[in-house]
């Protein structure tokens, strides 16, 4: 399927029924090559009484539980095609999702990236800092999700560092120098939020030490289960470290593996937003029909980037809340969201939740 079209179109600037023109022709092609091509999707679409005689809007489209993904390898291409499996975060003793890509679907996961964090960082690239150890990019070809993501956002970085060791201790004399090198330079921080704050937060507090990033951005994601239940807030967490080294530009984004590529990043104004290469429905979770703005469900995502699995329209074990369409302060068009956390009962299994329970 060519996504040429869509990469030409900036990623907020199309209102409801634009969007939604485009998401239903992309979707409805997408179910149709799935179908055909991942023998297990075909059986489970068949249970479902899927109709491809009949194209629905991508609202109605079925929709696999995230989960799935642990329980089979679902792959869409020639088993020769793929290219790299990427697996989901899990504590010890917890199945992880394993998801196959190929070529093509890397290279519009890629894409899709650039497109969508460009509108926040700009198209220059900058000075790095990975705050993290580089100890999680050893196997190229079978990523865990944390792997997958500093490798996504590492596109944005021109000269890199890695704020942790080996032992994810942090280097604070190679981090201060980097700091002083580019002082002259909007330096891009990316990280796991939960991981910022333990190994770059507390130490900076527990240490004392002094650095500015007033010109700098973060970009952060990864679950806040751990940080919510010390009472740390989003909130807090920006004005924490707008206290200890100036930073102001801070942006959470809400992502997953089985989606790479698809992420929703926070705007100004503390909202998520779907870009044009996806979009989130929020489902009752006593019927799973559509619910309405303000009414807390389950987060269905859907997205055109997943060409060589089945992962297009999925079901997570998210709940969040819909705040509006189109009408953001912050002038970007589509939903925007938030996502208030795990459903009950829900196995953990957010980047910085799942190395959270380490400790």
């Amino acid at each position: 399927m060519d996504l040429k079209h869509l990469f030409e179109i900036e990623p907020y600037s199309l209102n409801r029924n634009e969007k939604s023109k485009l998401l239903n022709t992309y979707l409805w092609e997408l179910t149709q090559h799935h179908y055909t091509n991942c023998a297990p999707y075909k059986t489970m679409m068949d249970s479902m009484g899927l109709d491809l005689n009949q194209e629905v809007p991508y609202s109605e489209l079925p929709y696999l539980p995230v989960r799935l993904f642990k329980m089979f390898d679902l792959y869409s291409v020639a088993k020769e095609d793929i290219i790299k499996t990427m697996t989901s975060s899990g504590t010890n003793g917890q199945a992880v999702s394993k998801i196959f890509v190929d070529k093509e679907t890397s290279l519009n996961q890629s894409k899709a990236l650039v497109k969508i964090v460009s509108t926040f960082l700009g198209s220059k690239r900058s000075p790095m800092i990975i705050i993290d150890s580089p100890s999680v990019l050893k196997n190229r070809n079978n990523f865990s999700a944390r792997g997958a993501g500093i490798l996504g956002f590492s596109i944005f970085g021109t000269k890199r560092i890695y704020a942790l060791d080996e032992n994810m201790e942090m280097d604070a004399e190679a981090l201060t120098a980097f700091i002083h090198e580019h002082r002259h330079s909007r330096i891009f921080l990316f990280g796991f939020t939960f991981m910022i704050y333990l190994h770059f937060v507390r130490e900076l507090q527990k240490k004392g030490i002094e650095i500015d990033l007033s010109n700098a951005v973060l970009i952060h994601g990864g679950g806040w289960k751990k940080l919510e239940s010390q009472s740390i807030s989003s909130a807090a967490f920006k004005e924490t470290l707008n206290q200890l080294c100036g930073l102001e530009l801070v942006h959470d984004y809400y992502g997953m593996v089985e989606q790479t590529g698809s992420i929703y990043m926070e705007c100004e104004n503390g909202h998520l937003h779907a870009p044009v290469f996806s979009d989130v429905i929020i489902r009752r979770s006593h019927d799973f029909s559509v619910a309405d703005v303000g009414e807390v469900g389950i987060v269905q995502t859907v997205s055109v980037l997943p060409q060589s699995y089945p992962g297009h329209s999925l079901l997570t074990e998210d709940e969040g809340v819909l705040l509006g369409e189109d009408d953001c302060h912050c002038g970007r068009k589509g939903k925007y969201f938030k996502i208030m956390g795990r459903i009950p009962s829900a196995e953990i299994r957010g980047c910085s939740d799942t190395y959270a329970e380490q400790f």
